[in-house]
């Protein structure tokens, strides 16, 4: 930081304290008016509510569905890979320890971006066609757990 860096310091704007006498010109109803839905504690509308209008979420055509029995995989690319010394056998806890993946989920699947420059034993839940030939073509191994 250099001097034609500096910058005069924030004001702290202190926060308004409601309801502390006429005076403070946000006494008696506190700022909320006289009466009605959203002078009164836990008042107001539900986020959406349009004052009894359709909501737009419930006026928009509804598309597709959601499957509840999806996989979801943690998925490793082969250029993550190259991290791993020579002759190492790869596993999905392995992939956990080093931090390439955070979370194991339904399983951990091997695609084909990048370049494997190693030699490798990878096991894995999934690999992908490109991924397989990549590994063999480098020497290693695959193998589906």
């Amino acid at each position: 930081m250099k001097l034609h860096e500096l910058k005069p310091a924030q004001a702290k704007k202190q926060r308004n304290r409601v309801g502390r006498g006429m005076a403070s010109g946000n006494g008696k109803t506190s700022g909320r008016g006289h009466g009605g839905q959203n002078s009164r504690s836990g008042g107001g509308v539900r986020p959406g509510f349009e004052g009894g209008q359709m909501p737009l979420f419930q006026r928009l055509p509804k598309r597709g569905f959601t499957n509840i029995n999806r996989k979801e995989f943690a998925i490793v690319n082969l250029e993550t890979l190259n991290n791993f010394d020579e002759g190492t056998e790869v596993t999905p806890e392995l992939l956990l320890e080093s931090g390439t993946i955070s979370k194991v989920k339904s399983g951990v699947k091997i695609l084909g971006n990048g370049k494997l420059e190693k030699k490798l034993t990878v096991k894995a839940h999934k690999f992908s066609a490109s991924a397989k030939a990549a590994i063999e073509a480098a020497g290693g191994q695959t193998e589906v757990i």
